[in-house]
This record gives structure tokens, sequence and C-alpha cells, in this order.
């Protein structure tokens, strides 16, 4: 199952392709005992994404065979016991894609000739990834964060683990002078090229990037540039060979403080918008300046989640269920506000007061 949305696969996933290319959408429970229910879901889900393949005169029986083979080995690769807050299968002729979201999905069966990304994209930008690099004199571990935890990240070359024979931080460290370990010619060369892997790693994909270690290592990294130099340091030492709780412990109070600055940072924003007469909230509002690519700055609480319907000319709220209901309008107005290069910042339930889960910051 799929997790990193880089825009590479971003772009890939949004390219044209042959009719009809399916998405099957469905939310998943992370513990028991309501995850026991998904299996069941998945299987109703991807039975109601052959029926309509069936029933498509549109698409050739050639065609549909393939499609519906790929709705198999799709769903013969989820690992229920690993699902987060929502799934996402993508099959057309020839491939498919098995996403895990740490954001709900609603159920949702669509055939199209793209597949449908925006509540890939809305996860991506609610979960806020970032990277963890812990270094020390012979190694160097990476870690993938998200909103509750940090996992191990064995990617571009990582774990980089310094190959000399002769090399004993243990011995450095009972003579007694440990730092001086990273004034030596061979414990440069080896984290420059930890900074150089680590550079090439956010090039491709793009997160906030937090490093740990000894004040001497990230003294030492920082002077080699690259991703490193725009890093938060968190000066703590024996994190490379620590386990995923012992990082997040290390790294937590520093994402706390930031998201309390964010916060603060955008009530100040909305408010300053208000009298100027630049704010606007209201799921209808919101959607209609997201089209007209107005928004600016889109605020978001956390966990909102709004069904709506359209009458025409404006969005209604409605039931879960109804005919035509959009259960993921946010998700939709996420996607519209960052293809028009709108900032999107999430924030606490009920940090928007009135503005009731959602508001922005117009451009006019």
């Amino acid at each position: 199952m799929e997790h990193d949305l880089s825009p590479s696969a971003l772009a890939e996933l949004r390219r044209p392709r042959p009719y009809p290319a399916v998405s099957v959408l469905t939310p998943t429970h992370r513990r028991d005992p309501l995850s026991t229910e998904d299996a069941v879901r998945l299987r109703t889900m991807v039975a109601e994404a052959k029926k309509r393949l069936e029933s498509d005169p549109a698409v050739p029986r050639d065609r549909r065979a393939d499609v519906a083979a790929q709705l198999d080995r799709a769903l013969a690769e989820v690992d229920l016991a690993h699902t987060e807050d929502g799934l996402v299968i993508f099959a057309a002729p020839g491939e498919h894609q098995v996403w895990s979201l740490a954001r709900s999905v609603p159920e949702r069966v669509v055939l199209s000739d793209t597949f449908l990304t925006r509540n890939l994209v809305s996860a991506q930008t609610a979960e806020r990834p970032f990277w963890v690099l812990s270094v020390a004199a012979d190694r160097a571990t990476l870690w993938s964060g998200g909103p509750d935890r940090v996992t191990e990240e064995r990617a571009g070359g990582f774990p980089l683990i310094r190959e000399e024979p002769n090399f004993d931080p243990e011995r450095l460290e009972r003579v007694g002078d440990q730092p001086s370990s990273y004034r030596d010619e061979d414990t440069r060369r080896f984290l420059k090229e930890a900074a150089t892997a680590l550079t090439s790693l956010v090039r491709a994909h793009p997160r906030p990037l937090y490093l740990t270690g000894e004040p001497a290592a990230l003294s030492l990294l920082c002077e080699f540039g690259g991703a490193c130099k725009d890093a938060v340091q968190v000066p703590r030492g024996g994190l490379v060979h620590g386990t995923p709780e012992m990082v997040w412990q290390a790294v937590r109070p520093v994402l706390e403080e930031q998201d309390r600055r964010r916060a603060e940072d955008v009530a100040r924003e909305l408010e300053s918008a208000r009298s100027r007469k630049e704010f606007a909230a209201g799921v209808d509002e919101l959607w209609q300046n997201a089209r007209e690519g107005r928004i600016r700055l889109l605020a978001v609480e956390e966990n909102y989640r709004i069904t709506v319907r359209d009458d025409g000319d404006h969005l209604i709220v409605a039931e879960d269920g109804d005919l035509d209901a959009r259960e993921d309008i946010v998700d939709e107005i996420v996607e519209q506000c960052l293809e028009t290069g709108a900032e999107v910042r999430f924030v606490p339930d009920g940090a928007l007061g009135d503005a009731q889960g959602m508001a922005a910051v117009l451009r006019y």
C-alpha cells in the first residue's frame, strides 16, 4: 500500500487514462473492533465498482475484464492490519494502486478518464508529514513523521552506516572528548555524504525537516548546507539506534510549539482580513471563491467535515446518502485552493469560532 504522495506521484496519478479509470474510496479503522467491518465494506465497494463496469455500455468487454482483474489484484494487496483512516483503490487498464490515508474518506466509486486524487491531496495536506534525520559519527537514521507518530524510513540510501573497521565511538567517548570525533576528516566525509543524500531525498519528497543529534554533529551538518541549512535542530543524541517512540517524544514538543504559533498566526490573519473585508466563511461562499481562484489562505479545522448538495446556484447542507450528496466537499475545496496557489493550514478543532470549521483570507 502507498502512503507518500510526492509531487511526481501526484502528477502520474493525474494524467489521463483510457476510460474507465476506476477510483474506489472507503473509510477504514486503525483498531478493533470497528476494523473487523472494513473487510466486508471493502469487498462491497469493489463489487459495486465491478457492477458499474458491467452496466456501462461505453466499456468494451476486454477492457472491462482487464479493469475487473486489476481491482481483484488491488484487493488482494490490501493489508487491513495496517490501514489508517481511509483507503483508496485506483484501477485502470493494465494498472492498479492502493493508497492508505491518515484521513477518512466517503464511500464512493467513480468511473472517469482520470483518477480521483482530491482525497489524497487533502489527506497529505492535513497530515503535514515531516522528515527526521538522527545523526551520530557512525550512523544516520531517517524517520518519517505524521500527526502522532514517526516510523523508520528506509529510502534515499538511509540508514547510512559508516563502514570503518577501526572506528570505535565508544572508545572516543571513554577518552573523554566525544565531540572531537566530529573534527575527524573521515567523520566529516561521512556526515557530508549524509547531508548530500538527505538533500536529494527532500528535493524529491519535500517535507519539513528536523535534525536530532549531538550539537557538534548538527553544527557540522549545517556547514554542508543543502536541506540541512533550513532544518529545525533538536539537540539530542542517542537516537540513531532509538525506537520510534523515543524519536517521537524528542520532536513532539517542537512540533506542538510550532502548531501553537501557526494557529495564532492564522487567527491574526483572519481577524485582519475581516477588517479589510477580505474574509470569507461558509462552505458555499468558500467553494465559489475557491473556483474563482480568489482564496490566498484557507484555514480548516482538523476534523471538519460537511455533506452538501448542489441546488444549481448554491451548495446547501445535506444528509449523508442524499441524492447527489457531496460528502468530500471539504477535500474538494482544499485541492482547488492548492491548485490555484493558495496556502492551506489545518488548525485545532474549535479554533475558528463562529466561522464553523473553515474560513479564508481572500486575494481581493
